[in-house]
């Protein structure tokens, strides 16, 4: 583990940016409506996982624990990004998430390295106070792009390629919510996983494929085999892409998706607005020339050095 500032754990520079971004996450804009949140949310903080995490504790058996799972029963965008527990079923059909959560929560202290879960090539690096705080998207092709939320530094830039395994960034607590709920709230790792460009769940339902390649469709680290041939970036479509940008009615994102010139960094731009910002779109094009079906391909994205695998949560429900 690394030491990181605490104006880098929590994402807090430059602190106008952070101020506007945490202002817009309560009261929203024309186009975003504010975050929901009530006493309901307080059942996710657990001092028990995380006052050691905070610590630099980690388990003995060199498992992370699972925080909070993806939820397959979400409410709708245009009711605002909720961080409430009112309709929620995790893979295993229990209650281990919340309303809008669309990711997997690895808990882990603050200044781990966290890596690439397959060979790509890293397409945005941003941070955004009310929306997971600093994160780095990587383009996997095979239709997967993963991005890591929280974290606390970045070790990579757009443009750059990256094996599976190789470190990509310090974990950290950056983002409202982790600040807002400062030390009751775990640090982690909220990892999305975007197949064709929605947020999926890489556990498998029972019928389903998993996302990950370990035994038994569970993430674990990095196994030595070399794979990064197997890597195609992927063909985007900029018919879609365009398409998606027209659609956009916040001026705001319109002109921020249009400044970039290369097709895949303006693609990413797009999928990271339909995804963050999904009430700014009119409709949502396919960014991709062509379907891919879901394969196990990702790799715990921690080092092996320092995690073996996962151990899920005790259930809430």
């Amino acid at each position: 583990m690394k030491r990181l500032s605490p104006m880098e754990v929590f994402g807090l520079r430059p602190v106008g940016k952070a101020a506007r971004e945490t202002w817009l996450a309560l009261r929203g804009d024309q186009s975003t409506p504010p975050s929901r949140f009530d006493a309901s949310s307080l059942i996710m903080l657990d001092p028990r996982v995380s006052f050691p995490l905070w610590l630099g504790r980690t388990r003995p058996d060199k498992r992370i624990e699972l925080y909070n799972l993806f939820n397959h029963r979400q409410t709708p965008p245009e009711a605002g990004w909720s961080v409430r527990v009112t309709q929620v079923e995790d893979f295993r059909g229990g209650r281990n998430t919340y309303d809008s959560h669309n990711g997997t929560d690895f808990a882990v202290p603050v200044g781990t390295v966290v890596t690439a879960a397959a060979p790509g090539v890293v397409l945005r690096v941003s941070c955004e106070m009310n929306r997971g705080g600093l994160k780095v998207f990587i383009d996997h092709g095979r239709g997967i792009v993963t991005t890591s939320n929280h974290l606390g530094r970045a070790l990579v830039t757009p443009g750059q390629r990256v094996a599976r395994g190789e470190p990509v960034a310090l974990s950290g607590a950056s983002g409202i919510d982790c600040l807002a709920f400062f030390p009751w709230s775990c640090p982690h790792v909220h990892y999305n996983v975007w197949h064709e460009g929605v947020s999926v769940d890489p556990f498998a339902r029972p019928g389903e494929i998993p996302l990950w390649r370990g035994p038994g469709g569970l993430p674990v680290p990095d196994d030595g085999r070399a794979d990064d041939a197997d890597f195609a970036p992927t063909d985007w479509a900029p018919e879609g892409v365009s398409r998606a940008i027209a659609a956009c009615h916040h001026e705001g994102a319109r002109a921020e998706m249009r400044a970039f010139t290369d097709l895949a960094e303006r693609a990413m731009a797009v999928m990271f607005q339909m995804n963050y910002y999904p009430t700014r779109f009119g409709e949502r094009p396919s960014l991709y020339r062509a379907p891919t079906p879901r394969a196990p391909y990702l790799d715990l994205p921690f080092r092996a050095s320092d995690y073996v695998g996962v151990v899920f949560p005790e259930r809430r429900g």
